[in-house]
């Protein structure tokens, strides 16, 4: 069975190298669906509460909302670095209180900060999936993730290998001791 739960983002970006529209920087809306799948945990009666996902993503995927995603290549990027060091705000400002965990994968790396995520490719639908996968792979039982951005849509679905203890409590992720971060519950 699977628990689904929905992230709304705002974010700019551009496809560097495309001739059309998009090459231009422009804004969305983005609609991110994580679907987590595996046994209903039996003390609570489902597979994971929607309000955990959310947070455990979030704290991914709050770097996402709000930013600029801009390709590594683009020549843009380096413009945008210099703009904010003149500014004072490259390295973050005390308003700036939207700040996921930074994190460097090969896909991608984020500027918490500079509120920027800088991707090895052009940041698409699929992109943002394969990112967000990539991401979240170790964290959660993810089965099938689908992101929607303007008139653009797309899902890929995975196999679920992982196998996640869980608090018989509230069902949440067990830490690596046996340890309910939430209630305090110990396996």
């Amino acid at each position: 069975m699977r628990s689904i739960t929905t992230f709304d983002l705002q974010y700019a970006h551009r496809f560097y190298g495309f001739k059309g529209e998009a090459q231009y920087l422009h804004g969305h809306t983005g609609v991110l669906t994580i679907e987590v799948e595996d046994e209903i945990n039996e003390g609570v009666n489902m597979v994971f509460p929607c309000n955990e996902i959310q947070k455990t993503a979030w704290n991914v995927l709050k770097n996402f909302d709000h930013s600029l995603i801009l390709r590594e290549d683009d020549p843009l990027l380096p413009a945008i670095l210099d703009v904010y060091e003149k500014q004072g705000i490259r390295n973050g400002h005390p308003q700036n209180q939207m700040k996921g965990e930074a994190f460097q994968t090969e896909l991608a790396k984020a500027y918490p900060d500079a509120r920027l995520v800088v991707t090895k490719e052009t940041m698409t639908v699929e992109g943002m999936i394969k990112i967000v996968y990539d991401l979240l792979k170790d964290k959660l039982n993810i089965a099938k993730i689908t992101f929607t951005s303007g008139v653009n849509a797309a899902s890929a679905e995975f196999e679920t290998r992982n196998r996640i203890e869980r608090c018989p409590l509230c069902g949440i992720s067990l830490d690596e001791n046996g340890v309910c971060p939430k209630c305090g519950y110990k396996k």
